[in-house]
């Protein structure tokens, strides 16, 4: 369904586009003008709602480029900025005549300014810092203006390598009394304790450094790592910073469209197979910082545990050596060296979401994607046997969609759940960021008699409504559905179309992460007619919107649970409606459809799930934790005094002692694997020990908890005609 979309939007765009770009064009023009060109004609021929290439637009590239390079404000004086506002206004101009003198002369500065700062950070790492003064930095950059003298640059620096120096310094201070720290394997989830210090376990002397001592190696160690940095930025290329360039304005149009030079189009191409090396988590920039924003099953990071969404990463280190300070890196740059062949050992210094640093040693691996499937779990309660299944997205195989899919795969543990006598149903899509749009269709099908289950609408086209024409039911029983903020694109019309319908209670976060959109992949040299040598990459454009059977978009509102119960990431910024140029909500005429109207009981029973919620001392202590971690990121004043940081940091480890608390808690629940599974346990030892922890998880889980007694509460009407009404659109 997708796949077609993408060939009829190319084969569109090839028609359009032959007549002007051909391999002679390519020849009398420089490569980064002909990529600017195209670039721009097939975002404004396929983008869904393309954006006036104007003023306006000329001030927002200008900005953002600017602040993509320079995000903490260290390299550009006022003077060079000011000198670049003469194209604040001239970009739009530049971008449609194929004009980068703007980039060429902000690309040139910075190499010069580059130069200029390895000068200035020797200066400054030449001498001490005095940890006793009463000082403080303020980490928004975005509020400070540009440094307007050399002098004003070097304090600059100081101030930021003074506070990237203190965590180092205590670090050595204290290097005497060893902290207990977790590095995993690659065997079986085997976790292997090590001794060592959170920053530094292959620098831990015999003996304590005496302050003096202490100071000096810091600074020594932080010399190191910007060696290392601006190497590593040395050995990038022009076309590199041109790429940043290409997506500063690509990114104007929304947070999903995206540049991919060849380079990365190779590894955009390998992890749509389905084959991830490395740690297994998603990156993301937010201004100087990299954060993680998914972690995917069955990786490293998954089986560590230790890392989670929210969490940014300072540094990366190879195995032991000095780790690189990314602080203020491309996000491109920061993953080549977080990313590495299996079996290599990857050293990341993290901030946690509560304000901790950790570091935390990873070996790469090739993610499992066996713990990307769907698998189920039965749990009794009151002489009651119910199931949950969890599906971390809605996976496919595009070369063969009868091979595997998530729809067929939950449709056979649905048939092996009745067979085990289950009365209840969980569908848990927490953390689950989506995937195959005929999946979803298929999997909702199972729910419902037949009718339609989402509304899709190409940029000026009539919407298409996907339609569930099967009129088997696969479950008729209590069905509840979990979300988070995390729960995205095919997980929101999974549980929006249930939710229209009332077949199933949705439980979980306000509302989920608000991806409404859909991305295809267009490669660039397809276009060019007559270019069979040079590769220009390919731009993952977005094409199409979702849209609820009752009219509304996905798109920044998400959807909103029946149940709204609070989790750790409840204040945090993490949707759609959080990144930079999210593309609007809006409506549109609604599908033909009737509710499910197959419960006695249904807003009862979401009544008393949120009375149950509302006095829960568990759900109470989440919230809690939720807000301080919003007060944490909120902070951007940081002392650089060490009796404070000090200080700070003893505050920082009491708080996030008293909320590891709810990691305690005890449902008294008792989950299994079906028979099936049981078997597979004799020869799979790795099988049962991943079950096992999943198991061990469900009984802390409030959320589960409280899903299994809604699904108590709900009453089926056994009027067979009546509870299977729908219709088809």
């Amino acid at each position: 369904m997708k796949k077609n979309l993408a060939i009829a939007l190319l084969v569109m765009l090839i028609a359009v586009a032959s007549c002007s770009f051909t391999n002679k064009s390519f020849e009398e023009n420089d490569k980064d003008q002909l990529l600017l060109d195209l670039i721009t004609y097939v975002l404004e021929k396929g983008h869904y709602q393309p954006k006036d290439i104007d003023d306006d637009f000329s001030v927002k590239v200008f900005e953002d480029f600017i602040t993509a390079i320079d995000p903490t404000k260290r390299y550009f004086l006022e003077g060079d900025i000011e000198e670049f506002e003469k194209y604040k206004y001239q970009l739009d101009d530049q971008i449609r005549n194929k004009d980068i003198s703007f980039f060429n002369l902000v690309y040139d500065r910075l190499m010069l300014r580059m130069e200029d700062s390895k000068e200035i950070y020797k200066e400054v790492l030449s001498k001490p810092f005095d940890y006793s003064k009463k000082e403080s930095i303020d980490i928004d950059y975005d509020k400070q203006p540009f440094a307007t003298t050399k002098a004003q640059l070097t304090d600059r620096w100081r101030e930021q390598l003074k506070y990237a120096t203190l965590g180092t310094y205590d670090s050595k201070l204290t290097l005497n009394r060893p902290v207990t720290k977790t590095k995993v394997t690659t065997e079986g989830d085997k976790i292997t304790e090590i001794k060592g210090d959170a920053l530094h376990d292959d620098e831990m002397p015999e003996k304590p450094m005496t302050p003096e001592e202490a100071e000096v190696a810091s600074r020594k160690y932080t010399e190191s790592t910007l060696d290392d940095f601006f190497d590593f930025v040395g050995d990038m290329k022009r076309e590199d910073w041109f790429t940043q360039y290409i997506n500063t304005i690509v990114e104007e149009f929304d947070p999903h469209t995206f540049y991919f030079a060849p380079e990365d189009k190779d590894k955009f191409d390998m992890s749509m197979s389905g084959k991830f090396e490395g740690i297994g988590a998603k990156l993301q920039k937010r201004k100087d910082q990299t954060k993680i924003v998914e972690i995917i099953s069955g990786g490293p990071v998954w089986r560590d545990q230790r890392l989670e969404v929210g969490d940014e990463i300072l540094k990366v280190g190879q195995n032991g050596e000095p780790p690189v300070n990314i602080v203020g890196m491309r996000l491109d740059d920061a993953i080549k060296l977080i990313k590495g062949p299996k079996g290599t050992v990857v050293d990341l210094i993290v901030r946690k979401v509560d304000g901790s640093i950790e570091k935390i040693s990873l070996t790469r691996d090739v993610v499992e994607l066996e713990e990307s499937y769907a698998k189920s779990a039965t749990v009794v309660k009151d002489g009651q046997k119910f199931a949950i299944i969890n599906l971390p997205k809605f996976y496919v195989d595009f070369e063969d969609y009868n091979n595997r899919n998530a729809a067929s795969d939950v449709a056979k543990e649905i048939e092996r759940l009745k067979e085990d006598g289950v009365k209840g149903l969980i569908l848990d899509l927490r953390d689950n960021g989506g995937g195959s749009l005929k999946t979803v269709v298929e999997m909702a099908g199972l729910f419902i008699k037949d009718g339609p289950i989402v509304q899709v609408r190409s940029s000026g086209q009539k919407k298409e409504v996907y339609d569930d024409k099967d009129e088997r039911i696969q479950w008729d029983g209590p069905f509840v559905i979990l979300v988070n903020e995390l729960s995205a694109s095919a997980s929101e019309i999974m549980a929006a179309a249930m939710q229209d319908y009332k077949r199933a209670i949705i439980i979980g976060s306000k509302q989920t992460f608000g991806k409404g959109t859909v991305q295809n992949v267009i490669p660039l040299n397809n276009i060019v007619r007559g270019n069979d040598q040079d590769d220009l990459g390919a731009l993952k454009l977005t094409t199409q919107k979702f849209y609820r059977i009752n009219g509304g978009s996905t798109q920044l509102e998400g959807v909103k649970s029946d149940v709204v119960v609070p989790d750790r990431y409840s204040y945090i910024d993490l949707g759609e409606r959080d990144q930079e140029n999210p593309l609007p909500w809006d409506k549109i005429s609604p599908a033909h459809y009737k509710p499910w109207i197959g419960y006695i009981d249904y807003d009862q029973t979401i009544l008393n799930s949120t009375k149950r919620m509302a006095v829960s001392p568990q759900i109470k202590l989440i919230e809690e934790n939720a807000k301080w971690l919003k007060k944490q990121q909120d902070e951007t004043i940081v002392s650089l005094n060490y009796d404070d940081y000090k200080n700070e940091e003893e505050n920082l480890k009491k708080k996030s002692q008293y909320f590891k608390t709810i990691s305690d808690y005890n449902s008294h629940l008792s989950f299994q694997s079906l028979n099936y599974e049981k078997e597979l346990f004799a020869s799979d030892s790795t099988l049962r020990e991943k079950r096992d922890r999943w198991h061990k998880d469900l009984t802390k889980d409030i959320y589960v908890e409280e899903a299994v007694n809604v699904l108590q509460d709900l009453k089926i009407n056994n009027n067979e005609n009546a509870k299977l009404v729908s219709t088809k659109n």
